[in-house]
């Protein structure tokens, strides 16, 4: 019996969460093992066609699709000129992602 289309999402998001949990406790200790385990979560959610959480998407850079931490393997710095935003520079391949703090109307 093949499980249904929201059973297979709910899933895909409890493996996703469990595996962003270790890779953030195996950071310090096997930063190798905390990559694979982040790159096993995007597989999932590319396959079962889920989006990964907010929370955990600012976690791995848009350009080399790497884990990165705060203070560990990325820098995040506060910009108040133009409209504020958050700018998280990735320390492996050095470009930034910007956030915007304010809601367009």
């Amino acid at each position: 019996m093949v499980p249904s289309r929201a059973k297979i999402k709910e899933i895909a998001l409890n493996r996703i969460e469990r595996l962003f949990d270790m890779a953030i406790k195996m950071l310090h200790e096997r930063p190798d093992l905390s990559q694979r385990y982040v790159e096993i979560a995007r597989k999932i959610s590319m396959r079962a066609r889920v989006r990964i959480p907010g929370e955990k998407r600012m976690l791995i850079c848009r350009h080399c699709k790497r884990f990165i931490f705060p203070g560990v393997s990325s820098r995040v710095r506060l910009q108040s000129r133009r409209e504020p935003h958050i700018v998280i520079t990735c320390l492996y391949c050095g470009k930034h992602m910007r956030k915007p703090l304010r809601r367009r109307c």
